[in-house]
């Protein structure tokens, strides 16, 4: 990669112009300056070079060996950490957009100095980027673990149980009750995995192994179509991508097998 100065995110909803190619490539800022709309937001760095994003204009025409591509189709194409950078770019993209004026009165909101946030002139709040938590939780029984397929999956593509954390919800509750509504068992033990930011719902995903405490697999039929015990030996046809936490979690669980 040639040094051409700033890397250039250009976001509309949940995808971003690249660099057509195998492995597609996020364009310098020179490249793609015409086609954005709005200010430029520092996301970050790639390699050493700074990136910046900002809103794709309407309209679909793009230059020569660019293409507008969902982020969702890059998980095994770029590395993990130019989607971080990326997952930054949507949702700050997105909090620019949303808050542009205040939700209350309407007045254009200003900037706060060495804060990501916007304030209402008339006093009415001060809007920092919000991160929706959520908690993904791989249930285990003996060398056995459970997996379920979402209802808007493909068939054969099963994964940990998930779910967003309700209003006066721990997260340990939250896991308990988005397992017990999804897939109709229980858990006792739950162990902190670890974390990963996501950008689809601009949420922070919490991981955890929750022991298996009765209950038969029912799942609820709207969200979730499948679940079954999986072990070593019978996995489904497709898991999650590798740089997933919920590949991480049945990854770690195999390996501890």
């Amino acid at each position: 990669m040639t040094d051409q100065g700033e890397i250039g995110i250009l976001v509309r909803g949940l995808s971003i112009v690249v660099v057509a190619g195998e492995p597609p490539a996020l364009p310098w800022r020179s490249a793609v300056s015409g086609y954005a709309t709005g200010d430029w937001i520092p996301v970050g760095s790639v390699e050493g070079h700074p990136c910046c994003a900002a809103p794709l204009a309407d309209g679909d025409g793009l230059g020569a060996g660019l293409a507008l591509t969902p982020v969702r189709g890059l998980f095994d194409r770029l590395s993990l950490p130019v989607l971080h950078t990326v997952g930054r770019a949507l949702a700050l993209v997105e909090f620019e957009l949303m808050h542009r004026h205040c939700g209350r009165c309407g007045l254009l909101t200003e900037p706060v100095p060495g804060e990501r946030a916007k304030r209402c002139p008339a006093g009415h709040g001060i809007f920092h980027p919000r991160i929706a938590p959520a908690v993904i939780i791989l249930v285990t029984r003996g060398d056995e673990m459970l997996l379920a397929r979402n209802g808007e999956w493909p068939a054969g593509r099963f994964s940990a149980v998930a779910g967003f954390v309700e209003p006066g919800e721990s997260l340990e509750e939250a896991a308990r009750r988005e397992v017990h509504e999804e897939v109709g068992v229980n858990m006792d033990a739950l162990t902190y995995f670890g974390s990963q930011p996501w950008p689809f719902g601009r949420s922070l995903m919490v991981g955890f192994f929750g022991a298996y405490a009765g209950g038969n697999i029912r799942v609820d039929g709207t969200e979730i179509a499948e679940a079954d015990w999986f072990s070593a030996s019978r996995l489904p046809p497709k898991l999650p991508p590798p740089i997933s936490i919920a590949r991480r979690l049945i990854d770690a669980f195999l390996a501890s097998r």
